[in-house]
């Protein structure tokens, strides 16, 4: 293209553009997404793309290598524009001495991939429009290429990771899900030690089911007693059964494979999307609290049975209407009963406390879910001798 020469961004451009990368993402390698971002970010006069992917510890946005792609150092999520795009989820547009830096997010039904980045001399309403659907389907290329190359584990990893946290990773569905009526993001922590907490859930139709379970022990035993009963609960829960029944199931599969010695401690709730109904059976797990105008307004306390594995009695269904805007925070024990030696333990209430200041900021779910992991861990100087899961789901009405 010689200087000065106009690129054409029409919308015609635009999906003639956007047919090309569809028709070459089929058989597309995962080491060419790179090179591909590159080819397109040029066609559109653009320069030094970047595909920035969040790191496992969720504190860094580490640059994708890639023929084409610009080099650069990891970006700090909490401070850097890179990270305020992926945090608010909305494009930066960033003035420079020759051009305009546009950060655009990396989305995949709200689950936060990464943010792509790309330098063109001008911006007019064309180009954010090119370029939000370009960045769509990067995200998509991305979440489809993960399971068929090791590139992007390599990348996301800070740190060595355990076996037990590759079994838990592998597990987990995406971290976070962004629908009209429901939201759900989860964390886990140590990110690259994790054994035995998990979490699942499924939108199936109108109606949300959520999983939350603790392992008793440690190391490759707990992982693997939680992979049983996970499997457990997603048989279970694609067979149509109710909670209760999904909880015996989960009980037998444990106690078969493990002994009677072994047990799971478990969360499951079931949430219509359109009427705010929600259900839930306790197996010896810490009840969620529930989140109501920015505060910790109460527990979802109710009758609970012993966790899976040990033969409980049947689970009694608690029930409650949530109302539009309400957030349940459900947890895992390590995140409150952590403590150093001689000292007391973090405890509940200085939880609410640090939920209660930053659900006055006013964050969207993502931010808040991660912002409060990391505030936790800061208040509890860093410790983390023990799995601390959260997991935030928000009712939109």
């Amino acid at each position: 293209m010689t200087a000065g020469q106009r690129v054409d961004r029409s919308e015609s451009f635009g999906e003639a553009l956007l047919g090309e990368i569809l028709d070459r993402a089929h058989e597309l390698p995962p080491h060419l997404i790179g090179p591909l971002v590159a080819d397109v970010v040029e066609r559109l006069g653009g320069r030094g793309p970047q595909v920035l992917l969040q790191d496992y510890g969720q504190l860094l946005l580490v640059p994708l290598p890639g023929d084409g792609l610009a080099d650069g150092e990891p970006q700090v999520i909490d401070d850097s524009e890179a990270g305020r795009c992926f945090l608010d989820a909305r494009p930066v547009e960033l003035p420079e001495d020759d051009g305009v830096r546009i950060l655009l997010p990396l989305l995949d039904g709200g689950d936060q991939v990464g943010v792509m980045a790309v330098t063109l001399d001008s911006v007019d309403e064309h180009d954010r429009r090119i370029l939000r659907r370009v960045a769509a389907l990067v995200a998509d290329l991305l979440v489809t290429k993960h399971s068929y190359s090791d590139l992007f584990f390599g990348v996301r990893r800070n740190e060595p990771m355990s076996v037990a946290a590759e079994i838990q990773w592998a597990l987990l569905p995406p971290l976070a899900m962004i629908m009209p009526r429901v939201a759900v993001v989860g964390i886990l922590e140590p990110a690259y030690d994790v054994a035995g907490d998990s979490f699942d859930y499924a939108l199936n139709g109108d109606v949300l089911h959520v999983a939350m379970i603790d392992a008793m022990g440690h190391g490759l035993d707990a992982a693997t007693m939680a992979t049983v009963a996970i499997g457990a609960y997603r048989h279970a829960r694609r067979a149509g059964t109710g909670l209760p029944e999904i909880y015996a199931f989960m009980d037998r599969a444990v106690a078969n494979q493990f002994g009677p010695e072994h047990f799971v401690t478990a969360q499951m709730l079931q949430l219509d999307t359109t009427t705010g109904h929600l259900q839930w059976v306790n197996a010896g797990h810490p009840s969620p609290m529930l989140v109501r105008d920015h505060r910790v307004i109460l527990r979802l306390t109710g009758p609970t049975t012993l966790p899976v594995g040990l033969g409980g009695p049947e689970p009694q269904t608690s029930e409650m209407r949530l109302e539009p805007g309400d957030r349940l925070l459900c947890f895992t024990d390590g995140l409150v009963e952590e403590h150093q030696t001689g000292e007391e333990e973090f405890g509940e209430d200085q939880m609410i406390d640090r939920v209660n200041q930053l659900e006055r900021t006013g964050r969207g779910i993502r931010a808040m879910a991660r912002s409060l992991s990391h505030t936790l861990m800061r208040a509890r100087g860093g410790h983390t001798t023990d799995d601390a899961t959260l997991l935030l789901l928000e009712w939109r009405g």
